[in-house]
């Protein structure tokens, strides 16, 4: 399982990089829409469709991200569209937390189809911005929900153990604790702190994240970057909700030792149009 979860890994590095530091931003969009368009089958399947249906979902979402991309929304302001979706990110994943795995079956499969879809797009769609601003903003934002991941982890590992851990959703993601959140939480301020550092140092000509938060102050930029390492952990434990209710260990098989798509992008589905959002009202 180890092996092939490493050389899944190894082959998604191999094709992610060159083109997310490609000088041309569409190849790393254009390889984007791949991977939301998968995204798209998979939340079909989550959603009990069967296998025509899944694609047909999955071409809708292509065709929407594709439709977007002609129109320029990638390359235009958005601070009308980010705003509400960030709003609504952080109020349905706590309605949706807070309902817990009973509560998914309640809402209509028509919302939860169009939810899903919508939550897709936007996604796509703010990493085709964050990528047309720069690689600096985008990677950024992009490391913040990795090192959030592995410092919880190595945190719940060294300090969750079952005799002292504090579990934090234990019928939605048994393994998850608030050791391991704290422990990702002080991962990300350190990533911040030395990522504002390294733009001033380096002259950076494309301002990160953290470095448009700092300018605002270090209150502001600590307070958000523990929000948006907040919002990575409810997209993931939106995730592991939905995944339960339907008894589904992976989102889909796609990529051997990883699970699916949808378990590869889960937290950054809530932390990238809060990013863009940021962006959109630190920026003017």
């Amino acid at each position: 399982m180890l092996k092939q979860r490493v050389i899944t890994a190894l082959v998604l590095l191999a094709v992610l990089l060159p083109a997310l530091f490609h000088g041309d931003p569409r190849a790393f969009i254009a390889l984007m829409l791949v991977f939301i368009a998968a995204g798209g089958w998979e939340w079909g399947r989550l959603n009990g469709l069967g296998q025509g249906a899944s694609l047909v979902l999955g071409g809708v979402t292509f065709a929407a991200c594709v439709l977007s991309w002609a129109l320029g929304l990638h390359v235009q302001p958005q601070a009308a569209l980010w705003v509400p979706a960030g709003a609504a990110w952080v109020l349905c994943g706590a309605l949706l937390l807070r309902a817990g795995v009973p509560g998914w079956p309640q809402i209509a499969a028509p919302v939860r189809l169009v939810g899903g879809l919508l939550a897709l797009w936007l996604t796509w769609l703010a990493v085709a911005q964050a990528r047309v601003i720069g690689v600096n903003f985008l990677l950024s934002t992009l490391v913040l929900v990795w090192v959030a991941d592995i410092f919880a982890y190595f945190a719940g590992r060294a300090f969750g153990t079952r005799l002292v851990a504090r579990k934090l959703a234990p019928s939605i993601s048994p393994g998850k604790s608030w050791e391991g959140v704290m422990g990702g939480m002080l991962g990300v301020v350190a990533l911040a702190a030395a990522w504002v550092w390294a733009d001033a140092r380096y002259a950076v000509p494309v301002p990160s994240l953290y470095s448009l938060l700092a300018q605002a102050g270090w209150p502001v930029l600590l307070l958000v970057v523990l929000g948006l390492a907040a919002m990575s952990v409810v997209g993931d434990l939106v995730e592991s909700l939905i995944k339960r209710s339907v008894g589904a260990k992976d989102s889909s098989g796609l990529l051997p030792g990883h699970g699916g798509v949808l378990d590869r992008v889960d937290a950054l589905l809530p932390t990238l149009p809060l990013a863009l959002m940021l962006y959109s009202l630190l920026s003017r």
